[in-house]
């Protein structure tokens, strides 16, 4: 049996993503960047997941987050409530 190596790192984003986006008490229980960079589920990820962060500073209450692991994506919005989407960009090159 030969595993794809890329496939299996798909899958394992994906999977975490799904977690996040049904159980969002559970992962995304943060009030700051500085608490977003602490969460200990970021190192779930595939190695080559890139995640950025805005906000004014590692205090800020309101900021966005998008995590991409090849042309996959989840987006969280923290305001006065939390947004999760996740989606694949179109018109990337897939794996």
């Amino acid at each position: 049996m030969m595993i794809h190596f890329s496939q299996h790192q798909l899958e394992k984003f994906n999977c975490l993503v799904q977690k996040i986006k049904d159980q969002p008490e559970h992962y995304l229980c943060f009030d700051s960047v500085s608490d977003f960079y602490q969460a200990k589920w970021l190192d779930d990820f595939p190695q080559g997941t890139n995640w950025y962060v805005t906000g004014l500073d590692d205090g800020a209450e309101e900021f966005y987050v998008l995590i991409e692991y090849k042309n996959h994506y989840l987006k969280i919005q923290k305001t006065s409530e939390t947004i999760v989407s996740l989606g694949v960009y179109e018109d990337a090159d897939g794996i």
